[in-house]
């Protein structure tokens, strides 16, 4: 079976499977936003196509596997379309963000019998299989309480906090040593540089057979540390993956023993286990080729990264409620059927559509209803009393205002401006003198772009970047400047449109427009004014 592999995402982490793959001789393509970061790549790797396209890798039949190294919250999405495309899918942790969502992506990948494969990357460290060989025998005995420690004074990450960032590596080898899911679990943790992000988390979990294990985990910690202990009645294990490599997995034959009913510690040296020399990320790399190639199941499987995404959510919401927090906590339905970051706040008396997802640092004020399948980035404002329709995307920092009205399929780019009043003066209550726009349907509103507040922007109208909306705009006009001026029409898929004779045919999707009385319609219903063309 072809092999050939597309990363996706070339920045902190991706750069390093992009070297793996690149090595192992299956690297085809890679796809990265950033121009800089794709133009230096590009210089390493000058056998290797590069694209800022994520459709180009969904339509490419030679790519049969894509690695996904992007931001958590887009992991969802980008798995989603590549195992539609029947692409195997390695993805970087977590999973995703709801195990909801991650179920849904489980039973994807098994009906399209796709690979779909979790970068627990620890499971492919020789010194936790080694561990695992150990436990599995019970050389360590029964096994008592389990710790992980892991610190730096690393990346700090504003898209997730530190429990999702560091946690997902220990808690899935905690797991996966007692096989089994925890009973409870405890959470703490600090909040230091972001009040709404913790810095700081501390993960107490207890297994039904008594077993406990801690999660310490920081990126506000003056060294580095990433250690993990087991210890056992028979023999303690020390997994050190800061030490060089003959010390990274220790044993310590230390025991207790009872002296007139009291107990005495009685200490033995330091046994060093014998390990293989490799990197984990090249095993990880190879097994994921092997794996697309015979069509075993993956070590780190997506069942397995979903295990591990429950618990994420056990721990998140005790650290939220600082509460104990039960397994049956996980069998719960999820009262929302959208998905909210844990920075967002929704208002009461919002109603908010299935699918939708609203990222960090944004506010539903009430009374406001958004539709089903949207999308609200990074600091996005909405309401009071706002209606935003189904399949709308609204990028960061935007403010939809009381007022303003989205149909279905708007998109807003990035830091474009709505207005509600014409004459605002700070200190004048002007609330009552609110003017309406109207965004309808399937319209694209450009990035810094700014509309004037009592105007309707027309059906798949598209508004260009930094432009500023002062009048009405007609359905598929494009529509740029300050102020704005027509330079031409676009169709409905946002290709620019030739007119011959008072017609055009979208040279993109083949879709048939005429101008009636000045206005542009298409072909088929040219008379039509009404919302009722096909979505």
């Amino acid at each position: 079976m072809n092999t050939d592999i597309a990363c996706i995402g070339g920045g902190y982490w991706g750069k390093n499977l992009i070297r793996n793959f690149s090595e192992l001789g299956v690297l085809r393509t890679v796809c990265e936003v950033d121009a800089s970061t794709r133009g230096r790549l590009s210089q390493q790797y000058p056998s290797v196509m590069f694209t800022d396209s994520l459709n180009e890798i969904i339509a490419d039949p030679d790519i049969n596997g894509v690695a996904v190294a992007t931001p958590a919250e887009t992991h969802a999405d980008i798995v989603r379309e590549c195992l539609l495309a029947d692409k195997d899918v390695l993805v970087e942790k977590p999973l995703c963000l709801s195990s909801p969502e991650g179920s849904q992506l489980v039973e994807l990948a098994k009906e399209r019998d796709r690979i779909l494969m979790v970068g627990h990357l620890l499971w492919y460290h020789p010194a936790v299989l080694q561990l695992k060989q150990l436990v599995d025998r019970g050389e360590l005995g029964r096994i008592q309480y389990i710790y992980s420690n892991r610190l730096n004074l690393g990346k700090i990450r504003r898209e997730e906090n530190i429990l999702w960032s560091f946690a997902p590596h220990d808690i899935s080898v905690i797991i996966g040593l007692l096989r089994d899911m925890p009973a409870e679990v405890t959470a703490q943790g600090g909040n230091y540089l972001h009040a709404q992000i913790a810095d700081v988390t501390v993960s107490l979990l207890s297994f039904a057979n008594g077993v406990r294990a801690h999660v310490f985990v920081s990126w506000l910690h003056p060294c580095k540390e990433q250690k993990l202990v087991v210890v056992g009645d028979a023999k303690m294990a020390v997994f050190d993956d800061v030490a060089p490599w003959p010390e990274k997995l220790l044993l310590y034959p230390h025991r207790i023993d009872w002296k007139d009913t009291l107990p005495i510690a009685s200490k033995a040296d330091a046994e060093p286990v014998p390990l293989v020399e490799q990197e984990p990320l090249r095993a990880e790399c190879a097994h994921f080729v092997e794996c697309m190639a015979t069509r075993a199941l993956p070590r780190t499987d997506a069942r397995e990264g979903l295990r591990v995404l429950k618990v994420l959510e056990m721990c998140q919401h005790a650290l939220k409620t600082r509460e104990r927090v039960s397994a049956g906590f996980l069998l719960k339905p999820e009262a929302p059927s959208y998905f909210a970051h844990e920075t967002a706040v929704i208002d009461d008396g919002v109603e908010i559509g299935a699918g939708t997802k609203i990222w960090h640092f944004s506010h539903v004020l009430r009374r406001s209803n958004i539709g089903k399948n949207c999308t609200l980035g990074q600091n996005v404002v909405v309401g009071p009393n706002v209606t935003i329709g189904s399949n709308c995307k609204i990028q960061n920092n935007v403010s939809v205002y009381d007022g303003v009205t989205l149909e279905d399929g708007v998109f807003c780019g990035p830091s474009m401006v709505f207005t509600n009043v014409i004459n605002p003066r700070a200190h004048i209550d002007r609330k009552s003198e609110f003017q309406s726009t109207l965004v309808k349907r399937g319209a694209t509103i450009g990035a810094n772009a700014t509309v004037i507040c009592g105007h309707t922007l027309g059906r798949y109208c598209l508004i260009g970047a930094g432009a500023v909306v002062t009048k009405d705009v007609p359905d598929y006009a494009l529509m740029i400047g300050t102020p704005t001026r027509q330079a031409g029409w676009v169709c409905q898929c946002a290709a620019r449109l030739e007119l011959v004779a008072d017609r055009a045919v979208c040279a993109s999707c083949g879709d048939r427009y005429m101008l009636v009385d000045g206005l542009l319609r298409p072909e088929q219903d040219p008379y039509s004014v009404s919302d009722t063309d096909p979505q």
